[in-house]
């Protein structure tokens, strides 16, 4: 089923080429995403017309542009206003004004400051490829976690000035949009992405049309125009087949992210990897390193292969170290069917002969290229066994995914013991300003300094400026983020009942459900298997009395989208949805629908902990429990993943003891769950002095932020990458 926005295009033109002389600025930072991470970016923006902003999806280009003439008036003779925007306007011009100092004090470097070798400068960046991108809600091109650390990477790439480029593909319709229907079973629709309604620059050649590559699929030419989107500093590169010039079956290669079936798949990797190096000759880009975030781009070392062989005069097997020395890889899948694999017949169907040929591979030596076996005359075609081979260096994203990773892909080292498998571990983190809240970052100014984002990473400066930070400032801030959160969960909620049809009465109530006052716990991610959403459904009476406690009441707030295709993920969401029908659940337990960018930023900036419950040791990294401890909030998570490493026995709480000592894993953690909220989670919470309030809890939210800010942001990550990995 196809969806689609409501465009208003005959007044794409008018207003941003008509706003008044003072709010003029706001059309150039409307082109540049680091407005949606700046101090006053969206502010300003929502200033102009709250509710049209909210319908826009947070889009400034589509806002401006529906603006009437008489608000924007209004605004331009505000001084107040327009003295914001002034501001936002001067920090916009000094942060991208390359001689200035606004870099992230203490990371930002001169990365071509190397011992020896080669260094990453401007006219040798890191190419960084990923199949999707969480830039930003309004920018549809990511479905969950893999996407949202992309796009954090580019920021955090942007506020270091490291010199870095990135390549994805533009997806017409996205990911999938979600509801319930009244059973409880899950919908999906999409929408169409119009480009032209995005801050995105079409790409010219030299002659001033519109920059074509071409990649040979299925035996056809199928050519991509492509899009550019700025993240700060940093120029996201994006590939589209929507174009006259293919055929309508090529049209839709960048048609849906994830959404189609293995031969979509496998050929929308085919336009990545080869097409995206295609397209950064033509931009005359030549990379200091590629970086493969997760296996979709590996056949770009395919590519790299064939460019230097015909170069130079090289066979394959003398190209394969040259192309070694300039690929990393990051992989996110702990287990080897999570990795993309396709059958000899769609690998032959996809690419024909005619570049194996190029390449001077007989056929079973490039299928083996895939293979764990390279002498396998049924093992499927991976990628990230290409990518293994491949390049120079492959990390996992945290400790536990490196150790985890060793042991499952050992068999392509088989002369090597586990320890000695050459895959290491850089830890996954987040985008510091794109993640806290507004109201916490205020206080973070005010005790830490206006550089507070810097300082994070710095732990003397960052633990001294949080020492500063009173018991009643920081429950006071986290206590305004909860009433925003039931004032949305109120509203999305009514407006979910309002579109399911449900009864008048029923829609209304919504209006009346959750406490600010309550303890919130957040569960939020992907519904898939081993992230056991039905881990706290395990014991629902034990469940229900610590929801239905009128003197200690705990309320569940829901959101994650199912694979369309995995019915029994959906499931799973039905049988959540289904609390409604329980009394004492109604107004306590609520799912979010179309779990998006936006929506887990109103989650993590709010609740007062964050449940994490996979099935050990699949969680890879994991990053929403991260977000949270920036804001205040409280983790509650199984020891996998970054948690592993965060967790110190002060600064949140653990499920288990990260060691399986039972056979039935799931019955012990449940019980740990239920302990751990009973014993000590609840009882912590509730536990308020003579002013009312929770001294230890709050000492804890404390300890998070200290403890964990510095390790698990993305600016460490970064330059983790830049000093360990790309060089």
């Amino acid at each position: 089923m196809i969806e689609t926005i409501e465009q208003l295009s005959t007044n794409k033109s008018n207003a941003t080429s008509t706003l008044p002389s003072p709010l003029q600025a706001l059309e150039r930072i409307s082109w540049n995403y680091w407005w949606s991470w700046s101090r006053d970016g969206a502010g300003c923006f929502r200033e102009l017309a709250p509710a049209i902003w909210e319908e826009c999806e947070h889009n400034p280009r589509l806002l401006l542009s529906r603006v009437s003439e008489y608000r924007l008036a209004e605004m331009a003779n505000d001084p107040v206003y327009c003295e914001r925007v002034s501001k936002l306007a001067n920090d916009f011009s000094e942060y991208m004004d390359l001689n200035s100092s606004a870099a992230t004090p203490g990371l930002g470097q001169d990365w071509s400051n190397a011992e020896s070798g080669p260094t990453i400068t401007p006219d040798h960046p890191v190419a960084y490829f990923c199949a999707e991108f969480g830039v930003h809600n309004s920018l549809p091109l990511y479905s969950g976690g893999l996407g949202i650390l992309a796009g954090d990477h580019l920021k955090s790439a942007s506020d270091l000035r490291l010199p870095l480029v990135a390549v994805g593909l533009l997806y017409h319709q996205g990911y999938f949009r979600q509801s319930l229907n009244r059973e409880g079973w899950q919908q999906e629709t999409y929408r169409e992405t119009d480009p032209e309604i995005l801050p995105l620059h079409p790409v010219k050649g030299e002659d001033g049309s519109p920059l074509l590559i071409e990649v040979l699929i299925r035996e056809r030419a199928v050519r991509a125009q492509v899009w550019r989107a700025d993240v700060g500093r940093v120029a996201l590169y994006l590939l589209d087949t929507n174009i006259a010039e293919n055929a309508e079956t090529d049209r839709w290669v960048t048609g849906h992210l994830y959404g189609g079936d293995r031969e979509t798949r496998i050929v929308q990797e085919m336009l990545l990897g080869i097409g995206g190096v295609r397209l950064l000759r033509r931009l005359n880009i030549e990379p200091h390193i590629y970086h493969l975030n997760e296996g979709h781009s590996a056949f770009l070392t395919l590519e790299l292969a064939r460019e230097t062989m015909h170069s130079r005069g090289l066979s394959f097997a003398e190209a394969m170290p040259l192309v070694r020395e300039r690929c990393v890889f990051t992989t996110h899948t702990p287990v080897a069917a999570g990795n993309d694999e396709f059958s000899v017949d769609l690998i032959e169907s996809s690419f024909g002969s005619a570049y194996e040929q190029q390449l001077g591979l007989t056929h079973e030596e490039f299928l083996g290229l895939g293979r764990i076996d390279p002498k396998s005359k049924v093992e499927p075609f991976g990628l990230t066994p290409l990518a293994l081979r491949m390049c120079r260096s492959t990390n996992g994203v945290s400790r536990k995914h490196g150790e985890v990773s060793r042991a499952l892909w050992q068999k392509l080292w088989p002369e090597k013991t586990v320890d000695e498998v050459p895959i290491t571990h850089v830890t996954n983190g987040v985008h510091a300003p794109t993640w806290v809240a507004p109201t916490v970052r205020a206080l973070y100014e005010k005790h830490v300094g206006l550089d507070w984002a810097g300082k994070l990473v710095q732990r003397a400066d960052w633990e001294q400026g949080i020492a500063r930070l009173s018991d009643e400032e920081l429950w006071a801030a986290h206590s305004l983020l909860k009433q925003r959160l039931v004032a949305f969960v109120r509203e999305r909620s009514f407006q979910a009942r309002v579109n399911r049809g449900e009864t008048v009465e029923y829609a209304e109530a919504a209006r009346l459900m959750f406490d600010p006052n309550a303890l919130t716990i957040g569960f939020a991610r992907r519904v898939a298997g081993y992230k056991r959403w039905s881990l706290l459904l395990r014991d629902s009476e034990r469940l229900l009395k610590l929801i239905d406690n009128d003197e200690r009441p705990v309320q569940f707030v829901f959101a994650g989208k199912a694979h369309p295709q995995d019915s029994e993920a959906k499931m799973i969401l039905q049988e959540v949805a289904r609390w409604k029908h329980d009394e004492r659940l109604k107004d306590r337990a609520v799912f979010i629908d179309d779990y998006d960018q936006e929506i887990a930023r109103q989650l993590v900036q709010s609740v007062d902990v964050w449940l994490n419950v996979p099935r050990r040791p699949l969680e890879a990294s994991g990053t929403s429990g991260e977000k949270v401890a920036m804001n205040g909030g409280l983790n509650l998570s199984v020891l996998d993943g970054w948690w592993l490493e965060g967790y110190d026995g002060t600064n949140g709480f653990a499920i288990g003891n990260g060691v399986e000592s039972s056979n039935d894993v799931d019955a012990s953690d449940a019980e740990s769950l239920y302990r751990t909220l009973e014993q000590e989670v609840v009882p912590l919470y509730y536990d308020r002095d003579g002013e009312g309030l929770p001294r230890k809890w709050i000492w804890m939210m404390k300890r998070s932020i200290t403890t964990l800010g510095p390790e698990f942001n993305s600016d460490r990550m970064v330059a983790e990458y830049a000093r360990r990995i790309y060089k």
